[in-house]
């Protein structure tokens, strides 16, 4: 591990802060475990100074106790994600066939596979840069696709799907300008932007959902809590049973749409009540 002087370090702190960065020390620590030399040490506080994302900088992010590579222009994972995935490998029965739409870099998919001993493993994203990265970071674990949500699946998979992750966009168009400079600039809007009420893609996902799902498959989406009501009755339109889990560490509400066992379900939809608070992931390490 490359070692600076703390006087530099002390400089990287301070270029940190005058960027506004929240959390400059922890970020200098992490720039100067990077860089092999002053010259790059330099390259890489000035792009992050410039409002690059700090896991574009390092070209990783950290997700669910391990690094995955995160390549310019592709969606970093967020920490309250990790409390889907949680909540997946739950749910998941051994051997679980495990879908990632809209997957980005592919660290939802791996980290749910990884926890579930995973029989099988799809991804797929409409980015090709996250194609790309997500190719990197699932390389012999699974297979990964370009296209339009189920689009480029195999036909195969239909009916098969016992875990369906759907990292959707659920920022709502108007609000996506009031992103911070990080996301709004440098992460594709196509992983931002979820139409009018920030819905318009789960909406497609669920709708298609059951034609993938296997009998008591589910589907795992997140939202805003703003939105949950308005998502529980999207799930329940497309036949699929809806729950509601909170992390309130985490700040994170997750929708889960399981899909009738038999035909026997398909008579009603559940009763939905009020959102259940899930236990939080466990620190990784």
């Amino acid at each position: 591990m490359p070692v600076h002087p703390l006087s530099s370090l002390s400089s990287t702190v301070l270029a940190l802060r005058r960027a506004g960065c929240v959390f400059a020390e922890d970020e200098a620590r992490l720039l100067h475990e990077a860089a092999a030399s002053a010259d790059e040490l330099s390259s890489l506080v000035e792009r992050r100074a410039a409002g690059l994302p700090l896991e574009h900088v390092l070209g990783w992010a950290d997700f669910h106790g391990r690094r995955f590579a995160v390549d310019v222009g592709v969606f970093v994972p967020r920490r309250r994600t990790e409390f889907l995935v949680a909540q997946a490998a739950a749910l998941a029965p051994r051997r679980a066939v495990v879908v990632d739409l809209c997957c980005g870099s592919g660290a939802l998919g791996v980290a749910l596979a990884s926890a579930s001993d995973a029989a099988e493993l799809h991804a797929c994203d409409v980015e090709p840069a996250a194609v790309r990265c997500a190719r990197r970071n699932i390389g012999d674990l699974g297979h990964v696709y370009e296209g339009d949500l189920f689009a480029p699946l195999p036909a195969t998979l239909r009916g098969r799907v016992n875990m369906l992750l759907a990292n959707v966009p659920y920022v709502p168009t108007d609000d996506v300008e009031l992103l911070p400079a990080e996301a709004r600039i440098h992460e594709p809007r196509v992983a931002l932007d979820g139409g009018g009420d920030g819905l318009d893609v789960m909406r497609r996902v669920a709708a298609e959902a059951p034609r993938w799902l296997a009998p008591g498959g589910s589907l795992l989406v997140e939202a805003s809590e703003r939105q949950r009501d308005t998502a529980v009755d999207i799930l329940r339109a497309a036949g699929l049973s809806p729950r509601v889990l909170v992390s309130e560490e985490l700040y994170a509400t997750v929708l889960v749409g399981t899909a009738p066992v038999g035909a026997a379900e398909h008579q009603g939809s559940p009763p939905w009540g009020d959102p259940v608070t899930a236990p939080d992931p466990p620190a990784q390490g």
